[in-house]
């Protein structure tokens, strides 16, 4: 049995983390990333190009910040009470985040997910503590949609949410006021263009917002959009919102819809670009090789957009994106040989680095 003494060693030890430079637990870790200059791309296009590191995030990904903005906007609403259930369909990130919050906040995780999604993202949801339920990958029109089984899940429980990134602008919110204003304190306002490629939409959108009023109009900002999305084609049109196909072995990124979060934002973007697979994975090993970055290929997507603006915007520009998460949760897709050659882009690498392409 815990003593009066024991108590107050604890007590005296939590008012001490208050008084500190410390953070508070998982939740007060996420965010105040580092912004990284990418000093080889750079140097190539003449141009000043930037990666705000969120893999460094506690969680591992962007989408931390993300799962923690939803679930205080829960708590606050009171949608949800203290041993609730917290349900989420997600390609993994938004998840892993939502797992991690959850172990902090003392509620039980429940996630639906494509069954396209790598093992490594499955396996660490499940040592998290959360119910993984893969399901085959239909389009959001389907109601077997990964989103619609969550949704359904949540509403036969009592005490549970569903927590609808997509469509749950807290999502954008969280960026609005975290991510967009430590990116502009970071470059000093001194920001030509960002851009980013967009699943729920929240990240662009949110940071977007930020820095267009933040710069009086004056920051650009894009998306990068990869194959079998209709992003690209909606924005370049003027709104046209065309039949999905195609597709991308790039997790997380890609829409067959505007979401609600995008669609805050996304009359105020200035231009989108198409990035495919090519380029994304010649990108990852170059960030590797000349960088000493082991990311995932939605951030080699995000990087190959930040040349090609930075490249349209001309020399001496200064260009951010996000650089979303670390490359270990797909190691055994993006650095395996066999599976690159079977999605055709054994090719892609370079021939001077295939040298880390060392899974069989």
């Amino acid at each position: 049995m815990e003593s009066s003494s024991q108590r107050i060693d604890v007590q005296q030890s939590r008012e001490s983390v208050t008084n500190s430079n410390a953070v508070n637990g998982f939740i007060g870790s996420v965010g105040n990333t580092p912004l990284i200059y990418l000093e080889t791309l750079s140097e190539l296009t003449g141009c000043k190009i930037y990666g705000k590191a969120e893999f460094q995030n506690p969680g591992g990904s962007v989408k931390d910040r993300a799962a923690v903005s939803i679930l205080q906007d829960a708590e606050k609403k009171g949608r949800i009470k203290p041993g609730g259930t917290v349900v989420e369909g997600t390609a993994g990130n938004t998840g892993i985040g939502l797992a991690h919050v959850c172990r902090a906040r003392g509620y039980k995780c429940v996630i639906f997910m494509p069954n396209t999604q790598s093992q490594e993202k499955i396996n660490l949801l499940r040592m998290l503590g959360a119910e993984v339920y893969p399901v085959p990958a239909v389009p959001y029109e389907d109601p077997l949609n990964y989103n619609h089984q969550a949704k359904e899940y949540a509403e036969k429980l009592e005490n549970a949410i569903w927590t609808d990134q997509f469509d749950n602008t807290a999502n954008a919110y969280a960026h609005y006021i975290s991510t967009g204003p430590e990116i502009w304190e970071q470059t000093k306002g001194e920001i030509d263009g960002f851009v980013c490629a967009t699943g729920t939409g929240g990240t662009l959108a949110g940071v977007g917002k930020y820095l267009k009023e933040r710069s009086n109009g004056r920051t650009q900002i894009w998306l990068a959009d990869p194959s079998g999305s209709v992003l690209y084609e909606y924005v370049t049109s003027g709104g046209n919102l065309i039949e999905r196909s195609g597709s991308s072995v790039t997790e997380g990124i890609g829409q067959g819809r505007v979401t609600s979060n995008l669609g805050t934002f996304v009359n105020d973007l200035t231009g989108a670009l198409h990035i495919p697979d090519e380029k994304a994975i010649s990108m990852l090993y170059q960030l590797l090789d000349t960088e000493g970055l082991y990311v995932g290929s939605s951030s080699a997507v995000n990087v190959v957009a930040a040349v090609e603006l930075a490249q349209k915007l001309g020399k001496g520009s200064k260009v951010v994106t996000i650089l979303c998460d670390g490359a270990y949760r797909y190691q055994s897709r993006l650095f395996s040989k066999k599976w690159l050659e079977s999605n055709g882009l054994g090719h892609a690498i370079p021939d001077s680095l295939k040298k880390y392409a060392v899974l069989d």
